[in-house]
């Protein structure tokens, strides 16, 4: 019974996080969801512009706070090891879909691209660049990611086998392609509202925060090894010149995990 406790509740993180993914990419894009990101939510009766900072501010820290270390051992005091990723996916979940929900639109336009051929491009371009970051999480565990492998160890009674720090296709490019695909969904757009702005913002300046505390984390974790990743591969662009690193290079260890 507990076995299956455990997986029944990773499986719920599993659909209940993939799902808010797909439903915040609709949402961004304008396309899908009955709820996007110039037209809004529920109107509250409050300032448009608190209500949408506040939301963004409560996705950061949700992130933020349960990717670290000590929070998720003071989280596993209270629940398997197995579930500590469900958990935060969960998490996720819950404030990803109340920022869809309570989103408030804001008057104002910062550009609009009326030409069909243009606007459909942007909108290429961003549909791409949420491509890049499904795509992504299959480069390096899909499933450890979004917690089922974790269960899966769990429910089978063997010890859990941390995926090892890779660095395939993409990652000899580019450090987070993950995030970098998260920055091209949410910029490019034909109709850049102010809302949409304050949206790419705030997850612009997420991004650039959780990669620096995230990076610090890595370099604890793998030492030089991953100094010399940082060295010759870019964080989020490509580097001029570079020395090319081994097909699949791994770095022994955990993988972090932490977007």
């Amino acid at each position: 019974m507990k076995n299956l406790t455990v997986w029944l509740y990773a499986s719920t993180a599993y659909l209940l996080g993939f799902a808010s993914l797909l439903l915040f990419i609709g949402f961004t894009l304008s396309l899908i969801s009955p709820i996007n990101v110039n037209t809004g939510g529920i109107t509250l009766n409050a300032n448009p512009w608190l209500v949408n900072i506040m939301l963004i501010l409560l996705f950061g820290m949700q992130h933020s706070v349960m990717a670290r270390k000590s929070f998720k051992q003071w989280l596993c005091r209270f629940i398997p090891e197995a579930l500590e990723r469900s958990t935060f996916l969960i998490g996720s979940a819950a404030v990803l879909i109340a920022l869809v929900i309570f989103w408030q639109p804001l008057s104002g336009n910062v550009w609009q691209v009326s030409h069909g051929v243009w606007a459909n491009v942007l909108l290429v371009v961003a549909a791409l660049g949420w491509a890049l970051v499904l795509y992504t999480t299959f480069l390096i565990n899909h499933f450890d990611l979004f917690g089922l492998r974790q269960a899966y160890f769990y429910v089978k009674g063997e010890p859990y086998k941390p995926v090892n720090f890779v660095s395939p296709s993409l990652y000899n490019y580019v450090r987070h392609p993950m995030q970098l695909g998260v920055l091209i969904g949410i910029w490019f757009t034909p109709n850049m509202t102010s809302a949409h702005l304050l949206l790419a913002i705030g997850m612009t300046l997420y991004v650039l925060i959780g990669l620096y505390f995230e990076e610090k984390d890595l370099v604890a974790d793998f030492g030089a090894r991953y100094k010399a990743y940082q060295q010759q591969v870019g964080k989020l662009l490509p580097k001029v010149f570079r020395k090319n690193l081994p097909a699949n290079a791994s770095f022994k260890g955990q993988s972090n995990n932490n977007t």
